[in-house]
């Protein structure tokens, strides 16, 4: 099971920073992805990241702004987060990606597990 932390309100600019754990197994050999969902939109990816490597991918609308990274001592996966605009919101995920791929994906329909989600809320 995963489960992210981090989310909340915050005013537009500002930053939070999120964070995605497993409870039971190891994280340090899965493709991890951070998507989003807004209401009435379908999930979108923000971004991903490799296991071995570490390489990033970001969406474009986030490039510049939301850093991934990991840390497989505590295995996590944080999704930092600044200058959050107004149409950043949604209920931010975690994923882990199915399947051999040799590069992360941020298509949702690749990913098979899915932690619960946590709220981000960006005010004007």
């Amino acid at each position: 099971q995963l489960a992210e932390s981090g989310g909340g309100l915050v005013q537009s600019g500002g930053s939070l920073n999120l964070s995605c754990t497993a409870f039971a197994w190891n994280l340090d050999y899965y493709h991890i992805g951070w998507f989003r969902q807004a209401p009435g939109k379908e999930r979108e990816g923000v971004t991903c990241i490799t296991p071995n490597s570490g390489r990033t991918y970001y969406a474009d609308t986030v490039k510049g702004r939301f850093t991934i990274s990991r840390d497989n001592a505590k295995n996590t996966i944080y999704l930092q987060m600044d200058n959050l605009r107004p149409e950043d919101p949604g209920v931010y995920y975690c994923a882990t990606q199915g399947g051999g791929a040799t590069m992360c994906s941020m298509v949702p329909s690749l990913y098979n597990y899915w932690g619960q989600g946590t709220q981000v809320t960006v005010s004007s």
